[in-house]
């Protein structure tokens, strides 16, 4: 077993609060299908947190955005008339495909106070599918399948994995898994896949004889299984599936062809992605100056 690269969180100021962001990297551009991953908390958000602190809405192309929390509640509102809260050991699941706008607000923090805690991911869908209509799920613990044992809970959120498949619709390969480990407890990272990763979320685990903490994220070479185990009390996703080949990545779009984010961005620009006016709130512009676009691998 070897693990190919260890990761960093950095930090990303989103205009109100500041998330760890693991994908993309320098060093690591996807994960399998992930191509965009940010560690959310956790924070204690006070009641009366000013509307700042939402993320107001804005577009996304050739991606499904997928939100799961820890802890607090985040509400979604999108373009395709979804209007749901998402609570914890629940997932949405909002695939933009040609093109949707959402936004995600804290309202029950702003209403009384809220402990925010979680993860949300982009994964590329293949090139056949990023013309896709855009849809939106969610679903609840009863879609997701969960194991506890000597130790280790673990959720499957999304694809298939530990012979065990959620029941949210997936588009290519993939596997995303929560571990929750008490100290001391031992679990295993299959080779069932050729890319795999994982983030620790929360507390200490050891891994190849090595120690590793919150805001890590460890990227694994392929064809061996990776044992874990727990220092301390842990909180670890694990994430990967199959490659999808490179992909372009612009601000909130991620394409296989760097013209159609360029229409995309003309899109935004215009308006044409901008109705219906999701929750009163002013719609985050397209910077002046973003950098290229940018191949993940």
């Amino acid at each position: 077993m070897s693990i190919a690269r260890v990761l960093h969180a950095q930090r990303r100021d989103l205009g109100g609060f500041e998330v760890g962001r693991m994908l993309p990297a320098a060093r690591q551009r996807m994960v399998g299908p992930f191509v965009f991953f940010d560690h959310m908390g956790p924070a204690d958000f006070p009641a009366g947190i000013p509307r700042s602190v939402d993320v107001r809405p804005h577009p996304h192309i050739g991606l499904a955005t997928v939100t799961y929390l820890f802890d607090g509640e985040i509400m979604h509102r999108d373009s395709v008339g979804s209007e749901l809260a998402v609570r914890p050991g629940e997932v949405n699941w909002m695939t933009a495909g040609s093109g949707i706008t959402h936004s995600e607000r804290f309202e029950r923090a702003r209403a009384q106070g809220d402990h925010i805690h979680g993860i949300q991911a982009w994964v590329a869908l293949p090139r056949e599918l990023e013309e896709m209509a855009p849809t939106f799920a969610h679903h609840g613990a009863a879609d997701l399948p969960t194991y506890e044992g000597e130790g280790l809970w673990a959720r499957l959120v999304a694809g298939e994995a530990f012979h065990a498949k959620a029941a949210v619709q997936t588009h290519s390969p993939m596997f995303y898994v929560h571990w929750r480990l008490a100290q001391g407890a031992r679990a295993e990272l299959p080779a069932q896949y050729p890319e795999r990763a994982a983030f620790i979320a929360a507390g200490t685990v050891e891994v190849a004889g090595q120690r590793f903490g919150s805001g890590d994220m460890l990227v694994f070479e392929p064809g061996q299984p990776v044992p874990f185990s727990a220092v301390e009390p842990a909180t670890v996703m694990l994430l990967g599936g199959e490659p999808l080949g490179p992909r372009f990545i612009e601000w909130n779009f991620v394409s296989s062809s760097r013209e159609r984010i360029g229409q995309a961005k003309a899109d935004w620009r215009a308006g044409r992605m901008k109705l219906p006016d999701l929750d009163n709130q002013e719609f985050i512009p397209l910077p002046a100056d973003i950098p290229g676009s940018r191949t993940p691998r």
